[in-house]
């Protein structure tokens, strides 16, 4: 599998991490060795000696500054080794150890004499005080490399996780993308399809209602076409797809149709899957309306209840058959649209009205779309 590409914000802000990381490594090692230095001075005065704060200064910046230019090393080293069994990975950083904390004893050691010389130290020669100060500065040197191998391979996998999640979000992101796209283009001909059908039966009965609806059904397509990015919109641009569509089974209809809009004003700026009330609304005309030669009325709802928002798609035709209602393609791409964008917090009820008719009820998160 490709890895995810890097976005742009990832790329302009790469210098600025590495800075901003650079400060903080420097920080760091200065802030741990004012810390060792300061304890180093009043270790002394607490045992009645007068304590050389520039000597202890310069020691303890002598020892902690080369392992802050050696981490990016120790830091190569212990990637090298990740995923390795324990024979190679010991045989990897025991040597490595040893080498890296010499080089770095013996650089504190030259640093520091050729700094503050011996002091009140009974040594006369660098090597003396190498040979004096060897063992203790050795030992500490290896402890600081393994400390330093356990503390960087802890943050490497911290950040392996951490980017590990974010290329899950994002790989679910684009999944829940691509079926939400599936599931527009299974939309899209079946609407289309069910819409030429009608035009083809009034081509040469009424070819002026014919090419009136033609001229409707392109004015859709456009609209639609204009917005096939977008997967969800506001409310309000959601309703002017929905009169376009209406415009068209209004000349289908004539007469035998009216329709009723009941929107609160709160909601028409609520974010809505794009095209979510079309296939309802089909629905609706196909099965309740059509099937009966008396005239019949559609409404539309929508209101904020708490924190959902709640359509509804009222009409007053046959209702639903005795064996209970079929899920086709429109109430089934419906549903499953609903799923991926909001999961359980989602719902499609479908119920017959009391006074005749059928009632099909959304309810799903309320938020406002943000452009």
């Amino acid at each position: 599998m490709s890895p995810l590409p890097a976005t742009p914000e990832d790329i302009l802000d790469t210098p600025s991490r590495a800075r901003h990381a650079g400060l903080l490594a420097f920080g760091f090692w200065t802030l741990l060795a004012l810390s060792y230095a300061l304890s180093g001075g009043l270790s002394s005065i607490s045992e009645g000696n007068d304590p050389d704060w520039t000597r202890a200064l310069v020691w303890n910046v002598a020892n902690f500054y080369p392992w802050m230019a050696l981490v990016p090393l120790v830091g190569w080293l212990g990637r090298r080794s990740a995923g390795l069994g324990w024979r190679r990975f010991l045989a990897l950083h025991v040597p490595a150890s040893l080498a890296i904390a010499l080089a770095q004893t013996l650089l504190h050691l030259v640093v520091f004499w050729y700094a503050c010389g011996p002091g009140r130290m009974p040594v006369a020669t660098l090597a003396a005080f190498v040979r004096m100060q060897f063992a203790y500065t050795y030992h500490l040197a290896l402890l600081t490399y393994w400390v330093m191998l356990v503390v960087l391979r802890g943050l490497e996998s911290r950040r392996r996780l951490r980017d590990e999640r974010l290329r899950n979000a994002r790989l679910e992101t684009q999944l829940a993308q691509s079926q939400l796209q599936a599931l527009r283009m299974q939309l899209q001909p079946h609407f289309l399809f069910n819409t030429l059908n009608a035009i083809s039966a009034l081509a040469l009965a009424e070819p002026l209602r014919a090419r009136l609806m033609i001229a409707r059904l392109s004015d859709f397509l456009r609209m639609t076409l204009d917005q096939r990015h977008a997967q969800q919109v506001p409310l309000a641009r959601e309703m002017e797809f929905l009169r376009c569509y209406l415009d068209i089974q209004q000349v289908r209809f004539q007469d035998r149709l009216s329709t009723r809009l009941d929107l609160a004003h709160d909601t028409l700026r609520a974010a809505v899957p794009s095209m979510i009330l079309q296939p309802l609304v089909e629905n609706a005309l196909r099965h309740g309306l059509l099937a009966t030669a008396q005239p019949g009325c559609l409404r539309i709802a929508s209101r904020r209840d708490g924190d959902l928002l709640h359509l509804c798609v009222d009409d007053d035709g046959l209702g639903l058959p005795p064996d209970g209602p079929l899920e086709g393609v429109g109430l089934g791409n419906t549903r499953a649209r609903l799923q991926v964008l909001f999961g359980a917090a989602a719902s499609l009820q479908l119920s017959g009205r009391r006074e005749g008719g059928t009632r099909v009820e959304l309810r799903f998160p309320f938020h406002e779309h943000v452009a």
